[in-house]
């Protein structure tokens, strides 16, 4: 299968160098090029992509802009963003606004293309950097409990589990903080796993924070 990708970014240099990266892969082709977040969007509309490489700050309008947009009109188009900044804000606004990867542009071009691929696949990938980020912020205050129902049909002690996971906490950690065995946490991961579809510790925290679950604002 061959993945259909639009790169979005105002620098006309970034783009071209992104797309020429990108279709040196055999398994990927660039179906367009956007300058800002409504072209992006154009495009996607017009040849169906699989994954947009998408930039946060463009003019008119902006990445997390655009991947909201995406998410809600085109939900099986998945967004990677690809950016210079790994701010705490920048992180949180994308991945609640549905993009599935985050990776600066510091990185390499084996890593942009495992990231395109998962993402057509997907799954989540998130630079080491901000993936650190992401974890500190979790954990430098309380984990309240989410108000309402839970997605996913997680129970309130799975979503206290998977809290606790984006807050960095290893499982014997865990364990001692809800006062349960290691092997109750172990059954309470194995299942809020399989209903959030999320495969590893790495795409949990990511998955806690598009959906709020985390002690972080």
């Amino acid at each position: 299968m061959t993945i259909r990708v639009v790169v979005a970014d105002d620098q006309t240099a970034v783009r071209e160098g992104l797309a020429l990266l990108l279709d040196l892969l055999e398994d990927v082709t660039v179906v367009g090029s956007a300058a800002d977040g409504d072209e992006a969007v154009r495009l996607v509309a017009e040849h169906g992509a699989d994954v947009v490489l998408m930039d946060l700050r463009m003019p008119r309008c902006d990445g997390v802009t655009a991947t909201a947009r995406l998410r809600e009109g085109y939900p099986d188009t998945r967004v990677v963003v690809l950016t210079t900044y790994a701010e705490d804000a920048d992180i949180l606004a994308a991945l609640r606004a549905g993009a599935l990867g985050y990776l600066t542009k510091d990185a390499g071009r084996a890593q942009i293309a495992a990231a395109v691929r998962a993402a057509a696949g997907g799954q989540s990938v998130l630079d080491p950097q901000v993936q650190q980020r992401l974890i500190a912020a979790a954990g430098s205050g309380p984990v309240p409990a989410a108000p309402g129902p839970l997605p996913d049909g997680l129970t309130a002690r799975e979503g206290d589990v998977l809290r606790l996971i984006a807050a960095g906490l290893s499982n014997r950690e865990i364990a001692g903080r809800l006062y349960v065995s290691e092997a109750t946490v172990k059954s309470h991961i194995n299942r809020l796993f399989a209903k959030t579809g999320v495969r590893d510790r790495a795409q949990a925290v990511q998955y806690a924070y598009r959906h709020g679950l985390t002690g972080a604002g």
